[in-house]
């Protein structure tokens, strides 16, 4: 058209209509219907070739490897929301809610000890503690810096350096492991746990706690020559508390904190599950320092149980007292006693000295205390009723006398010459009394402890056939030797009985007649503990029952109420016949009365008994040993004596239970008056 000018409109412009004209001059104008169509087509052909265009540069071949690689895209996402939600769905929401729910534990009461008359040996007190939680801590290192800084201004130990050093067993703060407790320090005095607990209110992570602690209760008088008082031998027994480390942590599985407290010796020990409780739960919600907002669910704990031990602390305490008089008066600082119940088993004291104050370790023992205590020569920490391992001397004649009586070696009226020993060719086994002791019977050989009786019934002599090594280890170990006893209280030696095999493979030699002598008057490679000594005085007490020995006569609640007996073990019975029983009783009563402890006779009730003296050094003093029952007809107490390098038993031993048996039928029986110290 003449005198217009075509302008091509742009797409993407807004302001310009595509039907407008521009004129020559300058004036616009609607296009005619005919030429918007003209113009129409001449748009829709070239929007037609642009689309033919595109279409021939585009590759549809290449369609399937997208799908391909789309599809292995999306593999990948699936798997990886499936690790996530899935595999590791739970750590990431613990992690997640543990920035706002916590599940904090109820920490139960440990449970207390009584002794058979109701007195409290152990208790709970107070005991402040200062934890972590590492997530909670700031991430800044100058907010945590002054945290710690200010710590150590209060407490002073442990020092900066050492809570860094603490804080380095977490690797990872944002890990569940970071939301465990861990332990900084106990036991902090109050003033200090005061100014700890206004304080950490504003410090995220930093928690103090008041757990409990054991308090031991010592009964008993000063003794200024022992630099002690009577009634810590109870520690021997009672044992102690301590923070678990990580290999008990490993060891005993759920249901402990890094910050918990555990028995490490003793009854604390061996009765720890009974003791300890059952944790309770509590849900809390927390602020954004980690410090509990309000509680949502709670799970009570259930408080340990409370524990009444066979021990009377009145006897105990008497026992102790008496062995450290006559300790001091020989110059001497080992010794042992074990007073038992022979109708079941039950210990009524058990005192090894020296002993230690188990509150040094309940307090928290300094190093260089433990160092002087497990360094010390005589070894305080050493439980000697139970561990301690010695030659019998002569009070296993009853044993084996009971035995060759059973295996109708001898009779009661068999009798043997005794002139001061026997000789087997260029060797001589010797009585202890030169000349020798006359014809002797089974009776007057446990009485007068006739060394030439056992040779006989134990290894046989000429024309005579003993029992033999075999027989004497078989009817040992019916009387409970070369075996633990099963005693409640860890730590306890087994004793040793020899044998033939046993000498071939260790020392590479035969078996010799001589040791077969040895063995049946008590010395040689035979060993046994205290305790096993007065279990097997028990046999003879109550007429041929072995029992288990053990320390819990109770078990109560929480709150004292009773909850079970402890029924005694019966291990075995009716192994010896009850008339042998009977004439190895009557010896034992002929040693008080014609015998070697002569002196018991002082004693209020008839007393029955074996004295013994064994040889274990050539440099050192022999052991002096007494062990028997009272009352004779109807026993009601074994008591056995021991006392390292004493000597002769009926000079040093036999003192020990003279004293206490006149006090304990005679005051203690006779009266309801109890002296506490």
């Amino acid at each position: 058209m003449k005198g217009f000018k075509y302008i091509k409109p742009k797409r993407q412009s807004r302001d310009v209509d595509p039907f407008v004209i521009q004129t020559g001059k300058g004036k616009s104008a609607k296009l005619s219907m005919v030429n918007r169509c003209k113009w129409s087509e001449d748009v829709y052909i070239a929007d037609k070739e642009e689309r033919e265009t595109i279409g021939q540069n585009f590759n549809i071949k290449i369609l399937p490897w997208l799908a391909l690689a789309l599809v292995f895209f999306l593999a990948i996402i699936l798997a990886k929301t499936a690790w996530l939600q899935v595999v590791k769905g739970e750590y990431y929401f613990s992690l997640a809610e543990g920035n706002r729910l916590r599940i904090e534990r109820v920490e139960p009461r440990r449970g207390v000890i009584y002794d058979r008359t109701g007195r409290t040996l152990v208790r709970n007190k107070a005991n402040f503690l200062l934890y972590f939680i590492p997530a909670d801590l700031p991430r800044g290192e100058n907010e945590l810096h002054n945290i710690i800084a200010a710590i150590s201004r209060i407490i002073k130990d442990p020092g900066e350096e050492e809570i860094y050093k603490i804080l380095s067993v977490i690797e990872d703060r944002r890990s569940l492991e970071a939301y465990q407790p861990l332990f900084i320090v106990d036991k902090i005095p109050y003033e200090e746990a005061m100014r700890l607990y206004l304080a950490s209110d504003n410090w995220p992570g930093v928690v103090l706690s008041q757990k409990t602690n054991r308090e031991y209760l010592v009964y008993g008088i000063d003794n200024q020559d022992q630099n002690t008082k009577v009634g810590h031998s109870l520690s021997h027994i009672i044992g102690y508390t301590g923070k678990i480390n990580q290999d008990e942590l490993d060891s005993y599985g759920g249901g402990y904190w890094p910050i918990d407290y555990i028995g490490k010796m003793g009854i604390e020990y061996f009765w720890e599950n009974e003791l300890k409780g059952e944790s309770g739960k509590k849900h809390i919600e927390v602020d954004a320092l980690g410090k509990e907002k309000k509680i949502i669910k709670q799970a009570e704990a259930l408080d340990g149980h409370n524990i009444i031990l066979s021990i009377d602390t009145y006897v105990q305490v008497k026992l102790e007292e008496i062995l450290i008089k006559q300790l001091d008066e020989l110059e001497l600082t080992r010794g042992v006693a074990v007073v038992l119940d022979p109708s079941n088993g039950e210990v009524l004291a058990m005192v090894s000295l020296p002993a230690y104050d188990n509150n040094a370790f309940a307090r928290g023992i300094s190093i260089d205390d433990y160092q002087t205590l497990i360094s010390h020569k005589d070894k305080p920490l050493f439980n000697r009723a139970i561990s301690g391992e010695y030659p019998s001397g002569s009070t296993i004649k009853p044993v084996w006398a009971a035995s060759a009586l059973e295996e109708r070696i001898v009779s009661e009226y068999t009798s043997f010459l005794s002139v001061g020993g026997i000789r087997i060719g260029q060797w001589f086994f010797p009585d202890w009394r030169a000349g020798g002791h006359g014809r002797i019977d089974v009776r007057r050989a446990i009485a007068e402890s006739v060394n030439t009786y056992f040779y006989n019934i134990g290894g046989g002599y000429e024309n005579f056939r003993g029992l033999g090594v075999d027989r004497m280890v078989e009817y040992g170990e019916l009387f409970g030797l070369g075996t633990q006893t099963g005693i409640d209280l860890a730590g306890e030696a087994s004793g040793f009985l020899p044998t033939r095999s046993w000498k071939e493979e260790v020392k590479g030699e035969r078996w010799y007649i001589g040791d077969t002598y040895h063995m049946a008057i008590g010395q040689g490679d035979l060993l046994v503990t205290p305790l096993q000594v007065a279990l097997f005085t028990s046999v003879f007490a109550n007429g041929g029952k072995l029992y288990r020995p053990h320390f819990i006569h109770q078990v109560l609640t929480g709150d004292d109420k009773p909850f079970s007996a402890v029924h005694s073990e019966l291990v075995r019975e009716d192994f010896i016949d009850a008339y042998n029983i009977h004439v190895v009783r009557e010896g034992m009563r002929r040693t008080v009365t014609d015998g070697s402890a002569r002196s018991l006779q002082s004693v209020p009730t008839a007393v029955a008994g074996k004295t013994g003296t064994a040889q274990w050094s050539s440099k050192n003093d022999h052991h002096a040993w007494f062990t028997g029952f009272a009352p004779f007809d109807n026993p009601e107490l074994v008591i056995t004596v021991l006392i390292e390098e004493g000597g002769e038993g009926s000079d040093t031993a036999v003192p020990v239970v003279r004293e206490f048996l006149t006090w304990y039928f005679g005051e203690y029986k006779g009266s309801e008056t109890r002296v506490d110290g």
